[in-house]
């Protein structure tokens, strides 16, 4: 694998607009509504944000059993606290910190083997139904680096991975991160930088050994 591969698959592409934009009026309207008892605003919420929750605790945890479970708990937990949440702040940061939270406790509860996120995959597949050849190879290739990226992943100690995962591939900014995860940005810079570099050899060890 070229230099930077690592680099590229970590990039954050999945993301919609609107997961990324959480302080849009509609999505605050929907906040203070649901934080008076509707519950079709909560369900709002919840659409709103699945993917993106589900999407983290997959990269933090390995696998999908999991991952679904850590989102679970996380909109369990966002309608549980909600009424002591700021509606004046913006809830994407705030359910990023729920998310990795509930996804600490599920991976301290359940140690057992990571198995690879099922989503590379599935791109792979819907990529290659539509496309010629070069579009298969193009997807399968994006699919492995993404399976390599999340055995990488699973080697990282905790903290680190939340941090690499929250920066580099749900693109937040370092001092969101920093908020997110309680620490100074500095840390998390040092965290994400060690994290990058551990990937990096992981990678390239698995390209070697092949």
């Amino acid at each position: 694998m070229r230099a930077g591969t690592c680099e590229l698959a970590l990039t954050p592409t999945d993301a919609t607009s609107e997961e990324r934009d959480a302080s849009e009026p509609e999505t605050a309207e929907w906040v203070r509504r649901a934080r008076e008892g509707d519950g079709t605003a909560f369900g709002l919420l919840v659409e709103r944000h699945e993917r993106m929750v589900l999407r983290t605790a997959l990269r933090l945890l390995g696998r999908l059993d999991q991952a679904q479970d850590a989102a679970q708990e996380t909109f369990l937990r966002m309608h549980r606290y909600l009424a002591r949440f700021d509606e004046a702040r913006d809830l994407g940061p705030w359910l990023y910190r729920v998310v990795v939270n509930a996804s600490r406790d599920i991976a301290r509860r359940r140690a057992s083997s990571r198995l690879v996120p099922l989503d590379a995959v599935r791109e792979a597949d819907r990529t290659a139904s539509r496309g010629g050849p070069e579009e298969i190879e193009s997807a399968v290739s994006r699919a492995e680096q993404r399976r390599l990226v999340q055995a990488a992943l699973d080697t990282l100690p905790e903290k680190e991975r939340a941090a690499v995962v929250l920066r580099d591939i749900e693109g937040l900014p370092t001092a969101e991160v920093a908020r997110i995860l309680g620490s100074s940005e500095g840390t998390v810079r040092s965290q994400v930088s060690t994290a990058r570099l551990k990937i990096k050899r992981f990678v390239e060890g698995r390209e070697r050994g092949r």
